[in-house]
Protein backbone atom coordinates (compact mmCIF):
# COMPACT_ATOMS: atom_id res chain seq x y z
CA UNK A 1 0.00 0.00 0.00
CA UNK A 2 1.37 3.41 -0.97
CA UNK A 3 2.17 5.81 1.86
CA UNK A 4 -0.37 8.59 2.32
CA UNK A 5 1.20 11.99 1.63
CA UNK A 6 1.60 14.26 4.65
CA UNK A 7 -0.93 16.89 3.58
CA UNK A 8 -1.82 19.80 5.89
CA UNK A 9 -5.19 18.14 6.47
CA UNK A 10 -3.57 14.87 7.53
CA UNK A 11 -1.11 16.65 9.82
CA UNK A 12 -3.98 18.53 11.48
CA UNK A 13 -5.82 15.24 12.05
CA UNK A 14 -2.70 13.66 13.57
CA UNK A 15 -2.20 16.64 15.87
CA UNK A 16 -5.86 16.68 16.87
CA UNK A 17 -5.83 12.97 17.70
CA UNK A 18 -2.61 13.31 19.73
CA UNK A 19 -4.02 16.24 21.69
CA UNK A 20 -7.31 14.41 22.26
CA UNK A 21 -5.49 11.36 23.65
CA UNK A 22 -3.35 13.60 25.85
CA UNK A 23 -6.43 15.29 27.26
CA UNK A 24 -7.96 11.89 27.94
CA UNK A 25 -4.93 10.64 29.87
CA UNK A 26 -3.52 13.81 31.46
CA UNK A 27 -6.25 16.42 31.23
CA UNK A 28 -7.67 18.86 31.99
CA UNK A 29 -4.93 21.09 30.54
CA UNK A 30 -4.46 24.73 29.60
CA UNK A 31 -3.53 25.74 26.07
CA UNK A 32 0.05 26.35 27.16
CA UNK A 33 0.29 22.99 28.94
CA UNK A 34 -1.14 21.19 25.91
CA UNK A 35 1.31 22.93 23.60
CA UNK A 36 4.24 22.09 25.85
CA UNK A 37 3.31 18.38 26.08
CA UNK A 38 2.66 18.00 22.34
CA UNK A 39 5.54 20.18 21.16
CA UNK A 40 3.15 22.44 19.24
CA UNK A 41 3.46 26.21 19.09
CA UNK A 42 1.01 28.41 20.98
CA UNK A 43 -0.66 29.42 17.73
CA UNK A 44 -1.03 25.80 16.54
CA UNK A 45 -2.33 24.66 19.93
CA UNK A 46 -4.88 27.47 19.92
CA UNK A 47 -6.06 26.56 16.41
CA UNK A 48 -6.27 22.90 17.39
CA UNK A 49 -8.40 23.61 20.45
CA UNK A 50 -10.66 25.89 18.45
CA UNK A 51 -11.24 23.14 15.87
CA UNK A 52 -12.03 20.54 18.50
CA UNK A 53 -14.30 22.93 20.39
CA UNK A 54 -16.21 23.63 17.19
CA UNK A 55 -16.67 19.88 16.68
CA UNK A 56 -17.84 19.42 20.27
CA UNK A 57 -14.88 17.22 21.21
CA UNK A 58 -13.48 19.41 23.99
CA UNK A 59 -14.88 22.01 26.33
CA UNK A 60 -13.67 24.60 28.81
CA UNK A 61 -14.09 23.24 32.34
CA UNK A 62 -12.61 26.08 34.34
CA UNK A 63 -9.69 28.45 34.69
CA UNK A 64 -6.26 28.22 36.25
CA UNK A 65 -4.21 31.06 37.65
CA UNK A 66 -1.02 31.64 35.71
CA UNK A 67 0.46 34.12 38.17
CA UNK A 68 0.64 37.54 36.56
CA UNK A 69 -1.95 38.28 33.95
CA UNK A 70 -5.37 36.74 33.33
CA UNK A 71 -6.20 33.19 34.33
CA UNK A 72 -5.86 30.52 31.64
CA UNK A 73 -8.82 28.49 30.44
CA UNK A 74 -8.63 24.78 31.19
CA UNK A 75 -9.76 22.29 28.55
CA UNK A 76 -11.02 18.72 28.86
CA UNK A 77 -12.53 16.12 26.57
CA UNK A 78 -16.32 16.42 26.40
CA UNK A 79 -17.48 12.97 27.62
CA UNK A 80 -20.63 12.99 25.51
CA UNK A 81 -18.90 13.49 22.18
CA UNK A 82 -19.23 9.75 21.53
CA UNK A 83 -21.08 6.83 23.11
CA UNK A 84 -20.24 3.16 22.79
CA UNK A 85 -22.04 -0.03 23.75
CA UNK A 86 -20.44 -3.28 24.89
CA UNK A 87 -22.34 -6.57 25.02
CA UNK A 88 -21.42 -9.78 26.84
CA UNK A 89 -23.53 -12.40 25.06
CA UNK A 90 -23.81 -16.03 26.13
CA UNK A 91 -26.49 -18.71 25.81
CA UNK A 92 -28.10 -17.63 29.10
CA UNK A 93 -27.98 -13.84 29.13
CA UNK A 94 -26.93 -10.62 27.46
CA UNK A 95 -25.24 -8.03 29.66
CA UNK A 96 -25.07 -4.61 28.05
CA UNK A 97 -23.31 -1.40 29.10
CA UNK A 98 -23.04 2.01 27.48
CA UNK A 99 -20.03 4.26 28.09
CA UNK A 100 -19.03 7.77 27.12
CA UNK A 101 -15.82 8.54 25.22
CA UNK A 102 -13.74 8.41 28.43
CA UNK A 103 -14.78 4.78 29.02
CA UNK A 104 -16.99 5.58 31.99
CA UNK A 105 -20.12 3.43 32.06
CA UNK A 106 -23.28 5.53 32.29
CA UNK A 107 -25.90 2.75 32.23
CA UNK A 108 -26.18 -1.04 32.06
CA UNK A 109 -28.90 -3.67 31.67
CA UNK A 110 -29.18 -7.44 31.63
CA UNK A 111 -31.60 -9.54 29.59
CA UNK A 112 -32.19 -13.29 29.47
CA UNK A 113 -31.33 -15.05 26.20
CA UNK A 114 -32.50 -18.60 26.90
CA UNK A 115 -31.95 -19.83 23.36
CA UNK A 116 -33.42 -16.74 21.67
CA UNK A 117 -33.29 -17.20 17.91
CA UNK A 118 -34.08 -13.58 16.99
CA UNK A 119 -30.69 -11.82 17.23
CA UNK A 120 -31.95 -8.62 15.61
CA UNK A 121 -34.79 -8.24 18.09
CA UNK A 122 -32.65 -9.11 21.12
CA UNK A 123 -29.83 -6.70 20.29
CA UNK A 124 -32.13 -3.88 19.21
CA UNK A 125 -34.19 -4.11 22.38
CA UNK A 126 -31.20 -4.33 24.73
CA UNK A 127 -29.30 -1.48 23.09
CA UNK A 128 -32.44 0.66 23.05
CA UNK A 129 -33.06 -0.16 26.72
CA UNK A 130 -29.56 0.72 27.86
CA UNK A 131 -29.51 4.00 25.90
CA UNK A 132 -32.87 4.85 27.42
CA UNK A 133 -31.49 4.13 30.91
CA UNK A 134 -28.69 6.59 30.11
CA UNK A 135 -31.18 9.23 28.99
CA UNK A 136 -30.01 9.02 25.38
CA UNK A 137 -31.55 8.32 22.01
CA UNK A 138 -30.50 5.24 20.06
CA UNK A 139 -28.99 7.56 17.44
CA UNK A 140 -26.39 8.69 20.01
CA UNK A 141 -24.61 5.31 19.82
CA UNK A 142 -21.49 5.34 17.63
CA UNK A 143 -20.09 1.84 18.17
CA UNK A 144 -21.32 -1.54 19.39
CA UNK A 145 -19.02 -4.47 20.18
CA UNK A 146 -20.61 -7.84 20.96
CA UNK A 147 -18.51 -10.42 22.77
CA UNK A 148 -19.66 -14.01 22.27
CA UNK A 149 -18.36 -17.58 22.46
CA UNK A 150 -17.18 -18.84 19.10
CA UNK A 151 -14.98 -17.86 16.18
CA UNK A 152 -15.12 -14.36 14.68
CA UNK A 153 -13.65 -13.49 11.28
CA UNK A 154 -10.76 -11.11 12.06
CA UNK A 155 -11.09 -9.39 8.69
CA UNK A 156 -14.81 -8.60 8.79
CA UNK A 157 -15.77 -8.75 12.47
CA UNK A 158 -18.56 -11.14 11.54
CA UNK A 159 -19.49 -14.49 13.08
CA UNK A 160 -17.61 -17.46 11.64
CA UNK A 161 -18.68 -20.23 14.00
CA UNK A 162 -20.95 -20.48 17.05
CA UNK A 163 -22.33 -23.72 18.46
CA UNK A 164 -24.15 -22.39 21.53
CA UNK A 165 -26.20 -19.60 19.96
CA UNK A 166 -28.70 -20.86 17.37
CA UNK A 167 -29.66 -18.21 14.85
CA UNK A 168 -26.37 -16.34 15.21
CA UNK A 169 -24.51 -16.73 11.91
CA UNK A 170 -22.40 -15.06 9.23
CA UNK A 171 -24.06 -11.99 7.78
CA UNK A 172 -25.53 -10.77 11.06
CA UNK A 173 -23.01 -7.99 11.50
CA UNK A 174 -24.36 -6.00 8.57
CA UNK A 175 -27.98 -6.72 9.53
CA UNK A 176 -27.53 -5.52 13.11
CA UNK A 177 -25.42 -2.51 12.13
CA UNK A 178 -28.04 -1.36 9.61
CA UNK A 179 -30.81 -1.84 12.16
CA UNK A 180 -29.03 0.19 14.85
CA UNK A 181 -27.62 2.77 12.45
CA UNK A 182 -24.06 2.55 13.78
CA UNK A 183 -20.87 0.55 13.46
CA UNK A 184 -21.08 -2.95 14.98
CA UNK A 185 -18.50 -5.69 15.43
CA UNK A 186 -18.45 -9.16 16.94
CA UNK A 187 -15.47 -10.36 18.96
CA UNK A 188 -14.59 -13.58 20.73
CA UNK A 189 -15.50 -13.27 24.40
CA UNK A 190 -12.19 -14.57 25.76
CA UNK A 191 -10.26 -12.16 23.54
CA UNK A 192 -12.26 -9.31 25.07
CA UNK A 193 -11.43 -10.55 28.57
CA UNK A 194 -7.76 -10.25 27.59
CA UNK A 195 -8.37 -6.71 26.32
CA UNK A 196 -9.77 -5.75 29.72
CA UNK A 197 -6.83 -7.34 31.55
CA UNK A 198 -4.33 -5.54 29.30
CA UNK A 199 -5.92 -2.15 29.88
CA UNK A 200 -7.07 -2.33 33.49
CA UNK A 201 -6.13 -5.67 35.03
CA UNK A 202 -3.34 -8.12 35.66
CA UNK A 203 -1.88 -7.72 32.17
CA UNK A 204 -1.05 -4.01 32.37
CA UNK A 205 2.39 -3.35 30.85
CA UNK A 206 2.84 -7.02 29.87
CA UNK A 207 3.55 -7.42 26.14
CA UNK A 208 3.35 -11.23 25.91
CA UNK A 209 0.61 -13.04 27.81
CA UNK A 210 -2.11 -15.63 27.55
CA UNK A 211 -5.46 -15.67 29.30
CA UNK A 212 -6.99 -19.06 30.05
CA UNK A 213 -10.77 -18.97 30.45
CA UNK A 214 -12.26 -21.89 32.35
CA UNK A 215 -16.02 -21.78 32.69
CA UNK A 216 -18.93 -23.37 30.92
CA UNK A 217 -16.52 -23.48 27.99
CA UNK A 218 -12.73 -23.39 27.83
CA UNK A 219 -10.91 -20.77 25.80
CA UNK A 220 -7.62 -18.96 25.45
CA UNK A 221 -6.57 -15.48 24.37
CA UNK A 222 -3.05 -14.81 23.12
CA UNK A 223 -1.38 -11.39 23.26
CA UNK A 224 2.00 -11.08 21.54
CA UNK A 225 3.99 -7.87 21.40
CA UNK A 226 1.07 -6.07 22.99
CA UNK A 227 -1.29 -7.09 20.18
CA UNK A 228 -4.16 -9.56 20.32
CA UNK A 229 -3.37 -12.57 18.12
CA UNK A 230 -6.53 -13.79 16.40
CA UNK A 231 -4.98 -16.08 13.78
CA UNK A 232 -5.70 -16.33 10.05
CA UNK A 233 -9.34 -17.31 10.53
CA UNK A 234 -10.01 -15.99 14.02
CA UNK A 235 -9.69 -19.42 15.63
CA UNK A 236 -6.48 -18.74 17.57
CA UNK A 237 -7.00 -19.71 21.20
CA UNK A 238 -9.69 -22.35 20.70
CA UNK A 239 -7.82 -24.48 23.22
CA UNK A 240 -10.93 -26.47 24.12
CA UNK A 241 -10.32 -28.48 20.93
CA UNK A 242 -6.73 -29.36 21.87
CA UNK A 243 -6.45 -33.19 21.85
CA UNK A 244 -5.56 -34.54 25.27
CA UNK A 245 -4.08 -37.80 26.53
CA UNK A 246 -6.14 -39.61 29.13
CA UNK A 247 -9.53 -38.71 27.63
CA UNK A 248 -11.38 -41.85 26.63
CA UNK A 249 -13.12 -40.68 23.43
CA UNK A 250 -11.39 -39.28 20.36
CA UNK A 251 -11.44 -35.54 19.77
CA UNK A 252 -14.14 -34.28 17.37
CA UNK A 253 -14.59 -30.73 16.15
CA UNK A 254 -18.38 -30.97 16.50
CA UNK A 255 -18.13 -32.24 20.08
CA UNK A 256 -15.60 -30.07 21.94
CA UNK A 257 -16.52 -31.60 25.31
CA UNK A 258 -15.28 -35.00 24.14
CA UNK A 259 -11.73 -36.15 23.58
CA UNK A 260 -10.10 -32.76 24.06
CA UNK A 261 -9.00 -30.24 26.67
CA UNK A 262 -12.62 -29.16 27.22
CA UNK A 263 -13.49 -32.69 28.28
CA UNK A 264 -10.67 -32.68 30.81
CA UNK A 265 -11.17 -29.31 32.55
CA UNK A 266 -14.64 -28.07 31.56
CA UNK A 267 -17.57 -27.76 33.96
CA UNK A 268 -18.70 -31.38 33.54
CA UNK A 269 -15.23 -32.73 34.21
CA UNK A 270 -14.85 -30.51 37.29
CA UNK A 271 -18.12 -31.80 38.73
CA UNK A 272 -16.97 -35.41 38.25
CA UNK A 273 -13.62 -34.61 39.85
CA UNK A 274 -15.33 -32.92 42.77
CA UNK A 275 -17.51 -35.98 43.39
CA UNK A 276 -14.41 -38.19 43.36
CA UNK A 277 -12.92 -36.01 46.11
CA UNK A 278 -16.01 -35.90 48.30
CA UNK A 279 -17.13 -32.40 47.34
CA UNK A 280 -20.91 -32.03 47.03
CA UNK A 281 -21.55 -28.81 45.12
CA UNK A 282 -24.37 -27.50 42.88
CA UNK A 283 -21.99 -26.33 40.15
CA UNK A 284 -18.33 -26.42 39.13
CA UNK A 285 -17.39 -22.92 40.31
CA UNK A 286 -18.84 -23.65 43.76
CA UNK A 287 -16.93 -26.93 43.86
CA UNK A 288 -13.64 -25.11 43.27
CA UNK A 289 -14.50 -22.47 45.87
CA UNK A 290 -15.36 -25.15 48.42
CA UNK A 291 -12.05 -26.89 47.71
CA UNK A 292 -10.12 -23.64 48.24
CA UNK A 293 -12.00 -22.69 51.40
CA UNK A 294 -11.85 -26.23 52.78
CA UNK A 295 -8.18 -26.74 51.97
CA UNK A 296 -8.88 -29.73 49.70
CA UNK A 297 -5.41 -29.70 48.16
CA UNK A 298 -5.86 -33.13 46.57
CA UNK A 299 -8.72 -31.87 44.37
CA UNK A 300 -6.91 -28.64 43.55
CA UNK A 301 -3.68 -30.42 42.65
CA UNK A 302 -5.40 -32.84 40.27
CA UNK A 303 -7.35 -29.99 38.66
CA UNK A 304 -4.19 -27.88 38.35
CA UNK A 305 -2.29 -30.78 36.78
CA UNK A 306 -5.04 -31.13 34.19
CA UNK A 307 -4.96 -27.42 33.44
CA UNK A 308 -1.17 -27.56 33.17
CA UNK A 309 -1.37 -29.99 30.24
CA UNK A 310 -3.04 -27.39 28.04
CA UNK A 311 -1.22 -24.37 29.42
CA UNK A 312 2.20 -25.99 29.06
CA UNK A 313 1.45 -26.88 25.44
CA UNK A 314 0.64 -23.24 24.71
CA UNK A 315 3.54 -21.83 26.70
CA UNK A 316 6.03 -24.13 25.00
CA UNK A 317 5.03 -22.51 21.70
CA UNK A 318 4.55 -18.82 22.53
CA UNK A 319 6.58 -18.50 25.80
CA UNK A 320 4.46 -15.80 27.47
CA UNK A 321 5.63 -13.86 30.50
CA UNK A 322 2.22 -14.13 32.13
CA UNK A 323 -0.73 -16.52 32.31
CA UNK A 324 -4.01 -15.07 33.60
CA UNK A 325 -6.58 -17.53 34.92
CA UNK A 326 -10.13 -16.31 34.34
CA UNK A 327 -13.69 -17.53 33.79
CA UNK A 328 -16.23 -18.35 36.48
CA UNK A 329 -14.45 -21.60 37.35
CA UNK A 330 -10.84 -20.56 36.85
CA UNK A 331 -11.10 -17.26 38.72
CA UNK A 332 -12.69 -18.99 41.73
CA UNK A 333 -9.49 -20.93 42.30
CA UNK A 334 -7.62 -17.71 43.06
CA UNK A 335 -3.99 -17.71 44.17
CA UNK A 336 -3.95 -21.33 45.48
CA UNK A 337 -4.94 -22.77 42.10
CA UNK A 338 -2.60 -20.39 40.25
CA UNK A 339 0.38 -21.46 42.37
CA UNK A 340 -0.30 -25.13 41.71
CA UNK A 341 -0.82 -24.46 38.00
CA UNK A 342 2.47 -22.55 37.72
CA UNK A 343 4.32 -25.46 39.32
CA UNK A 344 2.61 -27.94 37.01
CA UNK A 345 3.60 -25.96 33.91
CA UNK A 346 7.24 -25.71 35.01
CA UNK A 347 7.27 -29.46 35.59
CA UNK A 348 6.13 -30.19 32.02
CA UNK A 349 7.87 -27.54 29.89
CA UNK A 350 11.05 -25.39 30.14
CA UNK A 351 9.04 -22.21 30.64
CA UNK A 352 8.41 -20.17 33.77
CA UNK A 353 5.48 -17.80 33.27
CA UNK A 354 3.84 -16.10 36.21
CA UNK A 355 0.31 -17.40 36.74
CA UNK A 356 -2.16 -15.00 38.33
CA UNK A 357 -5.96 -14.77 38.75
CA UNK A 358 -8.01 -12.18 36.89
CA UNK A 359 -8.21 -8.69 38.35
CA UNK A 360 -11.20 -7.45 36.34
CA UNK A 361 -14.83 -7.91 37.31
CA UNK A 362 -17.02 -9.01 34.40
CA UNK A 363 -14.00 -8.98 32.06
CA UNK A 364 -15.90 -9.83 28.86
CA UNK A 365 -18.34 -6.95 29.30
CA UNK A 366 -15.58 -4.55 30.30
CA UNK A 367 -13.45 -5.67 27.35
CA UNK A 368 -16.37 -5.13 24.97
CA UNK A 369 -16.90 -1.63 26.33
CA UNK A 370 -13.21 -0.75 26.06
CA UNK A 371 -13.00 -2.11 22.51
CA UNK A 372 -16.10 -0.16 21.47
CA UNK A 373 -14.80 3.05 23.07
CA UNK A 374 -11.47 2.71 21.27
CA UNK A 375 -13.25 2.24 17.93
CA UNK A 376 -15.40 5.31 18.63
CA UNK A 377 -12.31 7.40 19.39
CA UNK A 378 -10.71 6.31 16.13
CA UNK A 379 -13.92 7.17 14.30
CA UNK A 380 -13.78 10.74 15.54
CA UNK A 381 -10.59 11.29 13.55
CA UNK A 382 -11.13 8.96 10.60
Amino acid sequence: MAARPATPSLLRTINDRSAFELLLTEGPLTRVELGRRTGLSKVTASQLLARMQQRGLVEVVGTRSAGRGPSAEVYAVRPGCAYSVGVDLNPDSAQVAIADVTGSVVARVRRPVNGATDPKGLIHETVAEVTGEAGLDLAAVDQVVIGMPGVVDPATGDIELSFDLPGWHRGLREVLAADLGCELTFENDVNLAAVAERVEGAGRDVADLVLLWVGRGVGLAVVLGGQLHRGATGAAGEIGYLPMPGVTSRARVDRPAEGAFQGLVGAGAVMELAADHGIDAPDAATAVRMAVEGGNESFLRVFADRLALGVAAVCAVVDPALVILSGEIGATGGEPLCELLAGGVRHIAPVHPRVVPTEVEEPVLRGAVLAAVERARQGLFA
